[in-house]
């Protein structure tokens, strides 16, 4: 099957642009909360465009909007795309929107040249792939492959106590959340179109990364109880400073990474909490929050089983108390052969290089694969800037990787 997709990437850049300025932030940041009123302007926005396509568009009861072009074969179960739209606080204007927008782009290209799908084709955008409003990332694609049960959903608040139902209700999302679960073959088959976040393929000048596996973390919450005391009056053999012992539970953290001797283990304290936080004050409270990721379970698994180790020996030696708490130890996904095929293919047919690759950030596939096979499509990101005002991917970049999304739904649609 030979498709040539027709691109308007004119107008894509146009549509990214405009959803772009939907902000809690002035332009050139980019925030959105998930249920936020920039969140739900956004969402309309999308929706419109999906409809002006053609689309038949509904939501779940968390939100996770689902656009679909009828095949000719609708009982037949569809081929997916999509990724999300939400952004943490002081993003940028790409990471998720080109996977959305990118992939109704797809749509549409096939649309110009008259192609019909035997499959259908369903653009899904998911609610809350950033952790921003609840502390954990992926929520509606969590939900949909069975990894966040109802009741842990309904569980979860966000700083100022608001839970999932209340914030979900406000935001005009209703139903039971038991419905949210997608059986297994929901998708026949799923690919997500991405910034890659990262500097190779800008590095190595190569158009396309296909990804072969998406690393998933381990977050372990630490609480370090030890003494205060004033800084001056309290001598050094006598003190159980919880700051200290954090000091070494993070170099701790860090050399059992290091000691993997894998390039694709990595491990982060990206939260330090210090009670009372006086210069003058011995800290007698600690909180950290700990990321540990690798693409490989049983080498990241014994990361976290040292770190546990080494919360157990400064507990001891520093006469501390050490509390941990398990948020997520979530299974790394392994991309199907048969999906990266036909990226290949498509690929070769538009004249684009490519590279296999890991994808080291989290994303929705990463869940969608609990219930179908999955596979990812990276394009290059100036300076492997993510998560900043300053993200950016170029038309010509973006347009590379729509081509190939859209030639790949041909060939796995039929």
């Amino acid at each position: 099957m030979s498709i040539q997709p027709k691109l308007d990437i004119d107008l894509l850049s146009g549509e990214l642009a405009a959803l772009a300025r939907i902000s809690e932030a002035e332009p050139p940041v980019v925030t959105r909360i998930v249920f936020s009123e920039a969140d739900l302007r956004a969402r309309s926005y999308v929706k419109g465009l999906c409809a002006d396509a053609g689309l038949a568009v509904r939501e779940d009861a968390i939100g996770n909007t689902f656009a679909r072009w009828a095949g000719s074969q609708p009982e037949l179960a569809p081929i997916g795309t999509g990724s999300h739209i939400d952004a943490i606080p002081n993003a940028g204007s790409y990471d998720g929107t080109v996977g959305v927008l990118g992939g109704l782009e797809a749509i549409r290209a096939l649309q110009r040249v008259g192609f019909s799908p035997r499959r259908s084709i369903e653009l899904v955008t998911f609610t809350a792939e950033e952790p921003t409003r609840f502390g954990i990332g992926c929520l509606g694609s969590r939900m949909m492959g069975h990894v966040l049960t109802p009741a842990a959903a309904m569980a979860l608040r966000d700083k100022q106590g608001n839970g999932l139902d209340e914030m979900r209700a406000h935001a005009g999302f209703a139903g039971p959340l038991e419905t949210v679960a997608a059986p297994a073959g929901r998708f026949h088959q799923f690919v997500e179109l991405h910034i890659e976040q990262g500097p190779l393929l800008e590095q190595e000048g190569i158009d396309l990364g296909l990804v072969t596996a998406i690393a998933a973390p381990a977050s372990l919450r630490i609480r370090i109880e030890g003494e205060g005391g004033h800084a001056g009056g309290k001598l050094m053999p006598g003190r159980k400073d919880a700051l200290a012992a954090a000091a070494e539970l993070i170099l701790a953290l860090e050399l059992a990474a290091k000691s993997t001797g894998a390039i694709d283990t990595v491990a982060t304290v990206g939260v330090c909490e210090v009670f009372p936080g006086a210069v003058n004050s011995i800290p007698s409270l600690v909180r950290l929050e700990t990321d540990i990721r690798d693409t490989d379970r049983a080498r990241r698994d014994g990361v976290l089983d040292a770190l546990k180790a080494a919360c157990v020996d400064v507990a001891e030696h520093r006469g501390v108390n050490i509390a941990t708490e398990l948020v997520n130890a979530d299974p790394p996904t392994r991309c199907d052969p048969e999906i990266l095929s036909n990226l290949e293919a498509s690929a070769a047919e538009a004249g684009r290089s490519y590279t296999r690759m890991v994808a080291r950030a989290y994303h929705d596939s990463s869940f969608v694969a609990c219930i179908a096979p999955v596979a990812m499509l990276f394009t290059p990101c100036r300076g492997g800037v993510s998560h900043r005002p300053d993200e950016y991917a170029s038309p010509e970049w973006i347009a590379g990787g729509v081509d190939v999304l859209a030639r790949t739904l041909a060939r796995l649609a039929g």
